[in-house]
């Protein structure tokens, strides 16, 4: 299952972390967020030991969404090593984030 992360603890569990991480920057009035949300959940569960998966509310916490220059949500960011592998805006399909985390993560 994935985590919720905040401005507090990004840093610690996301930019330190030793696996990659998918962060899903989102909010609980967006319509695209909800429906996408099963998917991070089922990514999270394929991929547990692999990755990590955390969910950033923006309203929440605006100091991480505006340090990563959110604009829209959903926004989903690869993290791996600290660093930014890739950003995915909108909701994407199942297939279409697996394929990401597997050629730009794990096999990169």
């Amino acid at each position: 299952m994935s985590k919720a992360v905040t401005d507090g603890d990004f840093e610690k569990d996301v930019i330190q972390s030793p696996l990659p991480v998918l962060v899903d920057f989102w909010a609980s009035w967006c319509g695209p967020c909800r429906s996408i949300g099963p998917v991070i959940e089922e990514i999270s569960a394929e991929y547990e030991g692999k990755i990590s998966v955390y969910k950033l509310n923006v309203d929440e916490n605006p100091v991480s969404s505006t340090k990563y220059g959110i604009r829209a949500i959903p926004t989903m960011i690869i993290f791996d090593k600290g660093q930014i592998v890739d950003q995915i805006t909108g909701a994407v399909s199942k297939a279409n984030l697996k394929e990401i985390i597997n050629h730009k993560v794990l096999t990169g």
